[in-house]
């Protein structure tokens, strides 16, 4: 078992898990590295990656019609494969450069001192070089995408940069997370179509009000030493009203996933898997104590599970279409 990272030694950062394959397989150079970009919490990329997929599937599947070939109502292998690849080097860039910018921040938090810039296992030049890799690594992917896409995803960077800096001016950086998390909901469509429409934006503003609603939850984790360091969120906004704004907010998100999968014609059996997903959420919200950050850190990881549903519900729309005829 890993010790908890300090100054004074090297170990695993606070809240990953033991027995991660960082630390089993990966050399101990590379530790602080692997650390930077989360590879041993892997959640980050997992949900920054959902918003890629669905916008595939949604966009494969629109206005599909009975007696289309299956494979041209999914999205393609390789598409989602370089999703997967940018998802992690995206996250891992912007992850390191958060890291960069709250270091000072990071070092007075009881869960983020053991981070490789503040327990100093990684000087700042060698952060940004690392950063530098990870985004020339996305900026290969986004360049297999289509021209408009290729644009739209340059785009985001904005938000991006700004992210780090939300959480000292305003009491909503889970809004402007959600605005950098949910912009693969715009690609998959873009790169469908060379263009955005009604289902991507609704696709995307429901992406957002999830993210918002998760964030919150994993923002309670910190809350305590947040007040004290002056770092503001959504956790400290809502205070115990934080079940009743999770009801709206993700209430909303299934609203216009909902909506957007109408405004694409994607097939009826699409909505199962958003009813699953909307049962998930509901149970979030009915079992969530906000007082317990180890129950807060299990229920957003367990969001995961809502981006399968949804996807899984609209790859079997896609399978329903192409088979109806044949049942």
């Amino acid at each position: 078992m890993e010790t908890i990272q300090s100054k004074a030694s090297q170990g695993r950062v606070a809240d990953a898990p033991s027995g991660h394959w960082v630390y089993r397989i990966l050399p101990r150079a590379v530790w602080p590295y692997a650390q930077l970009a989360r590879w041993d919490r892997p959640i980050g990329w997992q949900l920054l990656l959902w918003p890629c997929w669905w916008s595939a599937a949604l966009a494969a599947g629109a206005y599909a019609r009975p007696g289309d070939p299956l494979l041209s109502l999914l999205p393609t292998p390789w598409t989602l494969i370089l999703f997967l690849i940018g998802a992690i080097a995206m996250r891992g860039a912007g992850c390191t450069y958060n890291d960069i910018v709250d270091e000072g921040i990071d070092s007075q938090v009881e869960r983020t001192r053991s981070r490789p810039l503040p327990s100093g296992q990684v000087s700042r030049r060698q952060a940004w070089a690392f950063l530098i890799a990870q985004a020339l690594t996305g900026l290969v992917v986004l360049l297999q995408f289509d021209s408009f896409a290729v644009g739209l995803g340059i785009s985001s960077l904005a938000i991006v940069a700004a992210y780090p800096f939300a959480k000292r001016v305003t009491n909503w950086p889970q809004l402007v997370l959600g605005l950098a998390f949910s912009w693969g909901a715009l690609m998959g469509w873009a790169n469908e179509f060379g263009d955005i429409d009604g289902p991507a934006v609704l696709l995307y503003i429901g992406s957002i009000l999830w993210v918002i609603g998760y964030d919150t939850i994993y923002a309670h984790q910190d809350k305590e030493d947040d007040a004290i360091v002056g770092v503001r969120s959504t956790a400290r906004l809502f205070g115990d009203n934080t079940k009743s704004w999770l009801a709206a907010l993700y209430g909303g998100a299934l609203m216009c996933f909902a909506v957007a999968f109408a405004a694409a014609q994607a097939p009826v059996v699409a909505l199962a898997g958003l009813i699953a997903a909307g049962a998930h959420l509901a149970r979030q919200i009915m079992v969530l104590d906000i007082d317990n950050p180890d129950q807060c850190l299990k229920l957003f990881k367990s969001n995961n599970q809502v981006g399968w549903l949804i996807f899984l519900g609209l790859i079997g729309g896609g399978v329903w279409v192409a088979l109806k005829p044949l049942v």
